[in-house]
C-alpha cells in the first residue's frame, strides 16, 4: 500500500496511526449504506477508519469488519485502526468508562484503537440530538473526564487516547496535568483554516494532528464549498494536468504535506481510491506558497455549543480568542 494508504502511519505514544483515514459522519442512520461502503474501502486498501458515538456509525462499522475477516479480505481485527470519540454528553468522570464499553458492544470489539474526547464540551446525561438549549450545557471538567479517559487507555480498552477541536490554550492546559498526554488532536484543517500556531504547538508536545474536513465538508449542515471554489487550488490542479473536479488532489497533499494524518469521506468506490492518490506527486514552493498566502477563516466554529446562559457565552470563550 502506498503512503496514502493502510501501510503509512504516523508514529507516536506507542502507536501507528495511517495517515489516511475514511470519516463515516452522515446525515441521518444508514446502517446498510456504512457497512457496504466500509467493505468497499477495505478492499481499495483503507485500514483507519473514523467514527463516533454521535455519529451512530459504530455498529456498521463493526459488522464490517467482522465480514472483511470472514471473507479474509484482511486476516484479522488488528489489520483496522479503529477511531471513535466520547459525545459531549457523557464528558462527565463517572459516564466516560460506560460510554466506551457501550462503543465497544456497538464496534463488537475489545478495544478501540484512539478514543477521543469529541469536543471541550459537556452536556447534560441523556443530550445527544440537537438542537440544543441553554439548559443542556454544564461545565466541562477537562480534569475529571482526562482521568476517566487514562483510566480507559490502562484498562487496554483504548490503545490511545486524545481529543477534538482543543484549542492551543485548552490542549496546553491538558498537557500541564495528563499523566498519559493525548496521542491525538484531531481538529479542522484544510487550505482556508492551515491551523500554524496549533501545528506548531502540537510538534512541540509530541501530539499527532489527525485533519477534518480537509475539503471543507461542503454538504454538511455546517461545512462551506469555499475550500473547493479556491481559485488558488483550482489554477494548481490545471498546472498539474489534474481536473478542477481534482483540486481536491491538490489540497488532500497539501495536508498530507503538512505531516497530518486526514479524515477523507467518501462512499463512492471510484473516489475512494483517488482519494488515496495523493503519493508520487509534489506541490512546488511555489505553489506551497500560493496555498500558504490564501486568506484564513474557520468554517466549522461550533456555533451550537455557544449560548448566553452557558459555559461558553461567545466563539472567543469557545476557541480561546484562536478564530
Amino acid at each position: 500500500m502506498s503512503d496514502g494508504g493502510a501501510g503509512a502511519g504516523a508514529r507516536g505514544a506507542g502507536f501507528a496511526m495511517p495517515r489516511v483515514g475514511m470519516g463515516t459522519a452522515v446525515q441521518g442512520p444508514r446502517p446498510e449504506p456504512i457497512r457496504r461502503a466500509v467493505l468497499k474501502a477495505i478492499e481499495a486498501g483503507y485500514r483507519h477508519f473514523d467514527t463516533a458515538a454521535h455519529y451512530e456509525t459504530e455498529a456498521p462499522i463493526g459488522e464490517a469488519a467482522a465480514e472483511a475477516v470472514r471473507s479474509g479480505a484482511i486476516a484479522s481485527r488488528a489489520d483496522l485502526f479503529i477511531t471513535s470519540k466520547l459525545w459531549c454528553s457523557d464528558a462527565h468522570r463517572d459516564r466516560v468508562l460506560p460510554a466506551l464499553r457501550q462503543t465497544l458492544r456497538n464496534l463488537q470489539m475489545e478495544y478501540v484503537d484512539l478514543y477521543l474526547v469529541h469536543w471541550p464540551v459537556s452536556m447534560k446525561p441523556g443530550r445527544y440530538k440537537a438542537p440544543f438549549t441553554a439548559d443542556d450545557f454544564v461545565p466541562f471538567d477537562m480534569r475529571a473526564v482526562w482521568e476517566a479517559m487514562e483510566e480507559c487507555h490502562q484498562l487496554g480498552l483504548a490503545k490511545a487516547i486524545g481529543v477534538c477541536n482543543f484549542s492551543c490554550k485548552k490542549l496546553d492546559t491538558l498537557l500541564s496535568f495528563a499523566t498519559i498526554p493525548p496521542a491525538v488532536n484531531q481538529v479542522e484543517v484544510n487550505p482556508m483554516w492551515q491551523q500554524r500556531k496549533l501545528r506548531e504547538l502540537c510538534r512541540e508536545k509530541g501530539v499527532q494532528i489527525c485533519a477534518y474536513s480537509p475539503l471543507g465538508a461542503s454538504g454538511t449542515h455546517w461545512g462551506s464549498d469555499s475550500v473547493m471554489g479556491s481559485a488558488v487550488l483550482r489554477d494548481i490542479a490545471h498546472s498539474k494536468d489534474k481536473t478542477v473536479a481534482q483540486a481536491r488532489h491538490v489540497c488532500l497533499k497539501w495536508v498530507y504535506e503538512q505531516g497530518d494524518c486526514l479524515i477523507v469521506k467518501s462512499f463512492d468506490e471510484a473516489r475512494m481510491r483517488e482519494n488515496l492518490d495523493i503519493v508520487g506527486w509534489e506541490l512546488t514552493e511555489e505553489e506551497r506558497q500560493r496555498i500558504a498566502g490564501i486568506p484564513q477563516r474557520k468554517i466549522n466554529r461550533a456555533l451550537r455549543f455557544v449560548s448566553d446562559h452557558g459555559p461558553y457565552k461567545s466563539l472567543d470563550d469557545l476557541w480561546d480568542g484562536e478564530i
